[in-house]
């Protein structure tokens, strides 16, 4: 794996801006500036500040040391009209100053016409964070997601000796909690920790950039961290980034476009899927026969060469408007097309290529029959098997002229997609994104299972309506865990090897236990959004006693961060690891979570946009069903019970 560009420390940053008075006020505060701290000083771009406490408010990031100068401001926006907005009196910040510190340390803005004054402190720390400090974060961070057995413990535990009580406990009798604790291996998860070098806080004046703002990943902690790193660090066409899919026909390229753009969506990262083939079946129709498709036939080249050229000319002025990530889906089979990307990408964004090989005959005529069925340039034919033929003929025609990928950063998969090993190779790949990408491939293929979400039975805490906490089943809650077990038991009974994940919390390893025969896991990161200082309350008492954390979350739920505890971008980012296991799998999994972690968990499989996780609908009592497999992802949902009191949950 080739790296590219030196090796600089980074530069961690925290903003914070403290006052009383700013919630009163209906003002939210923002920062806008010179990038890479704030990317624009148009006061409409400007970024939004996190709310940290009551009236403290923060924004935090890492950019790369070896930058000249670096300004911003401090700007209030109205809640309820962004377009309003004051900017700070006196002359722009640069970061770590060290003239007038004592003045800097107070934000002045003007109010109601200059007649009144609003004074907010203001709090700024800079420190220096090697690259191999944030790597050693990272291993840490990643240990706790390694499967147990490479840990040096057993992956999975069964007591058969409980088996009996379990099946005893059926007929009404509530097991203990640590009764159940000794069935389950515990996965746990734990929150990423900054190792930051002790070394003196530094302080850094003459930075400046002003390139226009880009989008960044909604992530949140560590991940976000190297994720803004790596978008600041190297050459600015780094900062976007084309995923160039190379490879024959049926060959699953599409499968893994798709599946990639879902993944990176769900990740944060804003992330669209090109098709070529749809630019050619608009401007040339789906009559083509294979004769268009031969490398002799120069008009089909050169219409082929041309749809391809409109899509990346499309998917380039996409980036330029704010896209991150753009995954360009065709054929790509000869060096002379390729070169074409290459040059057209230069100095806007960066390419990686995806190459999809495939020996195996099987798996190849299953595709090519799966492709017939699908594709729309086959929607009119009436014989199946003729165009079958036609397939193959335009599949020889591609063959005769395929070269495979020498040049450029590229990613090889190999035998990758029939789910029996297979190769991934690699060069030049560097980078946060381009890592994460290469992790999830590798994890990836096309072995139908089946993944059965559903929450835990009604908890105590259902019934009386509070958030959190780690109450038992009620008697309601009960009975669904008998209807669970046997619905698993019809459901997967030729299935030996499936295994059923829980939380750690007592209510899903309770609607866990009468199931009988499965391995049981729990996952840390499956436990339900921590609300930090609002566990335990009523939405009631939260409204009447915290008006303002009531209302913020009003107003985003998706990225509200409950005080000391999470937000709705926490979760996914601890769920990415659980998502990374669940692709690897080849056998069906029952997951048994809460309402928050199956929001973010179904959104995923669902390619839901980020915005709409809050408010997926996740009853309680319900099975959700996700089939995976070669024809994509589909739905089935299976009611047990009516949820007594639905509207309990976060």
């Amino acid at each position: 794996m080739a790296s590219s560009g030196g090796i600089s420390d980074q530069l961690f940053v925290s903003v914070k801006l403290e006052s009383p008075r700013l919630a009163e006020l209906d003002l939210a505060p923002h920062l806008f500036g010179s990038h890479p701290v704030a990317g624009s000083w148009d006061p409409c771009k400007a970024l939004p500040l996190e709310r940290a406490a009551t009236s403290v408010w923060e924004f935090s990031c890492v950019v790369p040391s070896q930058h000249e100068s670096l300004d911003f401001k401090f700007v209030l926006k109205r809640e309820d009209d962004s377009s309003q907005y004051i900017i700070e009196e006196g002359p722009n910040r640069p970061l770590g100053c060290q003239s007038n510190e004592f003045e800097m340390r107070t934000a002045v803005f003007k109010l109601n016409e200059g007649k009144e004054v609003l004074e907010c402190k203001v709090q700024i720390e800079t420190e220096m964070l090697s690259p191999f400090d944030l790597a050693a974060s990272w291993r840490a961070h990643q240990e706790y997601f390694q499967p147990s057995r490479v840990r040096g413990t057993h992956d999975v535990t069964i007591n058969p000796g409980l088996e009996g009580r379990a099946k005893s406990a059926i007929g009404g009798h509530a097991p203990s909690l640590e009764e159940q604790r000794a069935m389950f291996v515990d996965r746990g998860v734990g929150s990423p920790n900054f190792a930051r070098p002790t070394k003196e806080t530094f302080s850094m004046s003459n930075f400046k950039l002003d390139s226009d703002s880009k989008g960044m990943p909604a992530a949140e902690g560590a991940v976000a961290a190297a994720a803004v790193a790596d978008q600041m660090y190297g050459p600015k066409e780094d900062r976007k980034l084309a995923i160039v899919l190379v490879g024959l026909p049926a060959r699953g390229k599409t499968f893994t476009a798709a599946k990639l753009t879902r993944y990176l969506r769900w990740l944060g990262h804003e992330t669209k899927h090109f098709n070529v083939g749809k630019y050619r079946r608009l401007k040339h129709g789906t009559n083509q026969t294979a004769d268009f498709f031969r490398g002799d036939n120069r008009e089909g080249v050169e219409a082929r060469n041309e749809v391809a050229a409109l899509a990346m000319e499309d998917m380039l002025s996409w980036m330029q408007e704010g896209g991150q990530v753009g995954i360009f889906d065709a054929t790509n089979s000869t060096r002379i097309r390729r070169n074409m990307l290459m040059k057209m990408a230069e100095g806007k964004c960066k390419i990686i290529f995806l190459e999809t090989l495939c020996n195996d005959q099987d798996v190849l005529e299953r595709n090519i029959r799966l492709k017939v069925q699908q594709s729309p340039d086959y929607a009119e034919q009436t014989d199946f098997e003729a165009g079958v033929q036609d397939f193959k003929e335009r599949l020889t025609y591609y063959e005769k002229v395929y070269e495979p990928v020498e040049e450029g950063s590229y990613i090889k998969m190999i035998d990758m997609v029939s789910g029996k090993g297979g190769q991934i190779k690699i060069n030049d790949i560097s980078g946060y994104l381009p890592g994460r990408i290469v992790f999830f491939l590798v994890n990836c293929h096309l072995t139908p299972r089946p993944i059965l979400l559903t929450r835990h039975g009604e908890s105590m805490d259902n019934v009386r309506g509070r958030i959190g906490g780690d109450s038992s089943l009620s008697e309601v809650g009960e009975l669904y865990s008998r209807k669970l077990a046997s619905f698993v038991e019809k459901r997967l009974k030729s299935e030996r090897t499936a295994s059923i994940w829980t939380s750690t919390l007592q209510r899903t390893i309770l609607t866990a236990h009468p199931i009988i025969g499965f391995p049981k896991i729990q996952w840390r990161a499956l436990d339900e959004i921590n609300a930090g200082v609002c566990d335990g309350m009523t939405y009631d008492e939260i409204k009447k006693s915290k008006p303002e954390e009531y209302e913020s979350r009003r107003k985003d739920k998706l990225r509200y961060r409950y005080p000391r505890g999470e937000s709705y971008l926490d979760v996914i980012q601890r769920l990415e690891p659980v998502i990374i296991e669940l692709e690897r799998q080849r056998a069906p999994v029952v997951v048994i979570a809460h309402q928050a972690v199956l929001r973010a968990l179904y959104a995923y499989f669902a390619d839901k946009p980020l915005e709409e996780v809050p408010n997926i609908e996740i009853p309680l009592h319900t099975i959700i069903e996700i089939q995976m497999g070669v024809a994509g992802v589909q739905e089935k949902r299976y009611k047990l019970m009516d949820a007594i009191h639905p509207t309990a949950g976060l």
